[in-house]
């Protein structure tokens, strides 16, 4: 089977205005990328339409860390919103700059506490998924496959690589591209099939926008 007839196949079990969704979702989310390569203040209007879709998404496929980065992600986006609209002189475009030594710090910290934070959640997942009862219910990591591991690691990079986009950081686009690459196969192995295609151009477009921004760097 191919890649299109094995995508085929897993779509056709899903309600459609679950695939609806999902591809207004990763539309939103192209937008969103392409506009942050070129630095336009755009990035942050079309990434919330996309983030808010995805948060719904992920909490029917179980993906919860998934769920909780978008959440992020549609904070961050009027976080960074704010901030890019004062460093915009036409409010539109903004310069860019590497990460310093306090960006660096509160990255780090972002990033375990990430880590932390998103494995208690999966810790604690029987106990949700049975409805907050402890009855009959066994917490642990135990439950866990490739994906959800995997998840926890993706999402503490996107946190960071979010929290160095909204402070113009060159930086941004290197957490962007190697979360990117680990979670096309991810989702494949959850069966979204549009959202892996999504990762994988995000891939490609994430080292398309650290070279421009490397560029604009350079030219400043």
């Amino acid at each position: 089977m191919n890649f299109l007839e094995e995508l085929t196949a897993q779509y056709q079990s899903y309600e459609t205005y679950l695939i609806v969704l999902e591809v207004i979702a990763t539309v939103f989310g192209l937008l969103s990328v392409y506009f942050s390569i070129k630095k336009n203040i755009w990035v942050y209007p079309t990434g919330i339409i996309s983030t808010v879709l995805f948060i719904y998404i992920m909490f029917v496929f179980g993906l919860l860390g998934d769920m909780l980065i978008n959440v992020y992600y549609t904070v961050m986006s009027i976080y960074g919103w704010i901030l890019w609209s004062k460093s915009s002189e036409d409010h539109i475009h903004v310069e860019v700059k590497k990460a310093s030594k306090n960006d660096w710090n509160f990255g780090s910290a972002l990033f375990f506490g990430s880590l932390l934070f998103v494995g208690l959640i999966y810790y604690f997942k029987p106990f949700i998924d049975n409805q907050f009862s402890m009855e009959g219910v066994k917490l642990g990591l135990y439950h866990l496959d490739w994906a959800n591991y995997t998840d926890i690691v993706t999402t503490s990079l996107f946190l960071v690589g979010m929290y160095f986009m909204a402070k113009r950081n060159l930086e941004n686009w290197i957490f962007w591209i190697v979360a990117d690459i680990v979670c096309v196969p991810m989702m494949l192995y959850k069966g979204l099939g549009f959202t892996a295609l999504q990762y994988l151009i995000f891939t490609a477009m994430a080292i398309i926008g650290y070279l421009e921004w490397k560029k604009n760097l350079v030219k400043s």
